[in-house]
């Protein structure tokens, strides 16, 4: 079937549902024939490989002066029901939704019930006393230190999407527990989303309502955002809404969504139509006291203690591409991708919104920017570079079983009240948690990985084993105490 027939079928079944179901114009909107070009069709060739009624997708807006120049659905967003993917079709954003919580934490400080300068510990009395104090702009920019709280529960057995629910009661509990920061507050830039999960939580602590009822109170209702929420209740209905899948090794795709009431860091549903009108809110602010000062708070970069300007602002990435300006920020949320990609003074945006895990949202923005831009570009563009330090690796060796035996026993973290069980299995060494095991690889005597993992053992004067130390990415220094051979 060639792409013309495609169309003329969506448009179909746009207009039918329409009739039959009677929504409102606002979907008809979304559903109307956008003039198709060279450009158009490029564009939808990029998304050909999903364009199919078997198949995950993705929904794609681009928005140009203020109005939405194109915008269409590509593929599935309900596999069992065969529902299309339309602009209208409510999608998760994942961390996309960072912007959403900063615009109402600028909010609450421009009522000046907050300030950006406050210490965590006045809206959690409890939280430890670290070496130097967290303020919610150290949670803003991600230069607060405090641990991720993805990776803790995922080194607790209840990793993300894998039908462990944990609640945020439990997150404030498991985070305050920790004895440590990942460095000192504003000493460095580590990407956290306990930032932002703590900053949904003091939003509702200052407001008195929930943070999905602030959300809609004072953005989502003005902006006329009516297809989008904080998604706080995991059993709310939510119409027409995509469903998140991953391919299986197999051919075909598993379901896989999120059944948490944690928000902040993510949580948002949205349509490609509503983003847009988001978007449209940096150039001509109705939110707060409709002022631009709003807009320019949320815009401003973090500062390290160095004096350093990083590119993160308030869930924003402020950065360039091909020489222009770029606002930017990608999510995602287990079977869910999204990209947001902003370039302020070309009046111009992309929005794309899948519901597919492996779904290169990012690669795809770029190259309809490569299109529409290029003749506007300064520089060539080249996709964003990540800072990554890339040491050696180091290389395993071989322990002998007598050496191996050593390390067997159970080691507890009071910070993540859990408890290792290390044993020796065919001559290796495996971890134990819940119902999973994991081989752990010798890099040297002590020294033991798996995965981006690494485990440090510690000895006493005796040279008796009496804990380690894990490292694990956004989670740095976690220590474990032996307490059984």
């Amino acid at each position: 079937m060639d792409s013309n027939n495609k169309f003329l079928i969506r448009l179909i079944f746009c207009i039918s549902f329409v009739l039959v179901f009677g929504v409102k114009t606002q979907t008809a909107v979304a559903c109307q024939a956008y003039t198709h070009n060279a450009l158009t069709d490029k564009v939808d060739e990029m998304f050909k490989q999903w364009d199919k009624d078997d198949s995950p997708g993705a929904a794609v807006g681009i928005l140009k002066d203020g109005r939405i120049i194109y915008a269409r659905g590509y593929g599935i967003a309900n596999l069992e029901y065969a529902l299309p993917w339309t602009p209208q079709t409510p999608s998760r954003i994942g961390s996309i939704s960072k912007q959403f919580i900063a615009m109402c934490i600028a909010i609450l400080a421009e009522q000046g019930k907050i300030s950006l300068d406050d210490n965590i510990r006045k809206y959690f009395p409890d939280w430890p006393e670290y070496n130097g104090s967290i303020k919610l702009k150290h949670m803003l920019h991600h230069t607060s230190g405090v641990r991720e709280y993805l990776t803790l529960v995922e080194l607790m057995g209840k990793p993300e999407g894998s039908g462990y629910v944990y609640t945020p009661k439990e997150l404030v509990r498991t985070l305050s527990r920790q004895k440590e920061l990942n460095f000192k507050p504003g000493d460095e830039y580590l990407y956290s989303n306990s930032g932002y999960f703590l900053l949904s939580e003091i939003v509702s602590r200052v407001s008195g309502l929930e943070t999905s009822a602030f959300a809609k109170k004072y953005i989502f209702d003005p902006l006329g955002m009516n297809n989008t929420h904080f998604h706080d209740d995991p059993n709310m209905i939510v119409k027409n809404r995509a469903y998140g899948y991953s391919p299986k090794k197999e051919d075909g795709y598993r379901l896989d969504i999120l059944r948490l009431k944690v928000i902040g860091d993510l949580g948002v549903f949205t349509t490609i139509e509503d983003f847009l009108k988001w978007d449209q809110n940096f150039y001509e602010n109705k939110l707060g006291d409709g002022t631009q000062n709003l807009i320019n708070m949320m815009q401003t970069r973090g500062k390290l203690n160095n004096g350093e300007v990083i590119p993160y602002a308030f869930g924003l990435n402020i950065s360039h591409y091909g020489g222009l300006k770029l606002v930017s920020h990608g999510g995602s949320a287990v079977g869910y991708q999204a990209q947001y990609m902003q370039f302020p003074d070309q009046r111009f945006s992309v929005v794309i919104l899948s519901n597919l895990s492996n779904f290169s949202t990012g690669r795809i923005a770029r190259k309809i920017a490569d299109l529409y831009l290029a003749d506007q570009f300064t520089e060539s563009p080249t996709p964003r570079q990540r800072q990554r330090c890339r040491g050696e690796r180091p290389k395993p060796v071989k322990l002998s079983s007598s050496q191996l035996q050593t390390y067997v026993g159970d080691y507890y973290s009071d910070e993540l009240d859990i408890t290792y069980i290390l044993d020796v299995e065919s001559n290796n060494l495996v971890l134990k948690l819940r119902e999973t095991s994991s081989i752990l690889t010798a890099y040297s005597t002590d020294n033991f990985g798996w995965g981006k993992r690494r485990l440090e053992f510690k000895r006493d004067r005796e040279k008796r084993i009496i804990g380690f130390i894990l490292q694990a990415g956004r989670v740095k220094n976690l220590k474990f105490q032996k307490i059984r051979e």
